[in-house]
């Protein structure tokens, strides 16, 4: 159960990656590359079968992360691929506003799951 979890855990951050870099190449595009909607629903898939791998597999049973945390990450994680999904589907024309709340939810995300 622990390698499934360390591979679940690498396509978690593979995810959020996509979703960071594909934010940071479109900055100075009109629209949003279309890898930021696939990388965020990949974090947030991989993000729930790893908390589900590691209480099957009894990993947390020192305490591991408080559920509170990762309740607030995958309802950051479902926003930010919401808000890609509709970016990508309008095309050229993502408002900046849309845009960069992707960017700095993606960031959020990654705050909380550092220092929290």
């Amino acid at each position: 159960m622990e390698f499934l979890y360390h591979v679940f855990t690498v396509l978690h951050f593979v995810g959020w990656a996509i979703v960071l870099g594909g934010y940071f190449v479109s900055m100075r595009t009109p629209g949003l590359n279309k890898g930021v909607f696939h990388g965020a629903a990949t974090a947030a898939v991989s993000g729930i079968l790893m908390v589900g791998v590691a209480e099957m597999g009894g990993l947390w049973d020192d305490g591991g992360p408080s559920m509170g945390k990762i309740g607030v990450k995958l309802v950051i994680a479902v926003i930010i691929a919401i808000l890609a999904f509709l970016a990508v589907k309008k095309g050229d024309k993502v408002t900046p506003a849309l845009k960069h709340s992707i960017g700095a939810l993606t960031l959020v995300n990654i705050i909380v799951a550092v220092f929290v």
